[in-house]
């Protein structure tokens, strides 16, 4: 099955996680999907990540969700450029999420990076998703 929105399959994934209280949820690997869990990781979303490798090429992330007091860390997590309607920004118009107290993750020429480093680096790039 083909899918049309890899990085939305994953964004799901892991709201139905945090849903269920899950502490584990994993997904089809890809360059990506690694970059961005790359950067939840460093911003303190994720505890971490790890890629497991079956045969004939297949591999799966396996994301740890990261908890506080029973709560979950990711209160919400939204896709924003979509395949049917991508969304681009220049520097000066990058989204503050949540007055500074969330993200926005682009893709930058630079690579994949939080709101903040696009800033600080002076690049714009492409809105993949937001996290508060």
């Amino acid at each position: 099955m083909s899918m049309s929105d890899p990085l939305g399959d994953m964004l799901t994934r892991i709201r139905n996680a945090i849903g269920r209280k899950k502490t584990k949820v994993s997904t089809p690997a890809s360059r990506l999907r690694a970059r961005v869990l790359d950067v939840l990781k460093d911003e303190g979303y994720i505890r971490d990540y790890s890629q497991v490798d079956y045969g004939n090429g297949k591999s799966e992330l396996e994301i740890e969700l990261k908890y506080y007091e029973g709560s979950p860390v990711i209160r919400e997590i939204s896709r924003v450029s979509k395949p049917g309607r991508r969304v681009y920004v220049s520097v000066r118009s990058i989204p503050q999420v949540g007055n500074g107290l969330g993200i926005a993750i682009l893709s930058t020429p630079k690579g994949v990076m939080a709101d903040h480093q696009a800033r600080e680096q002076n690049v714009g790039g492409e809105v993949l998703c937001q996290i508060f």
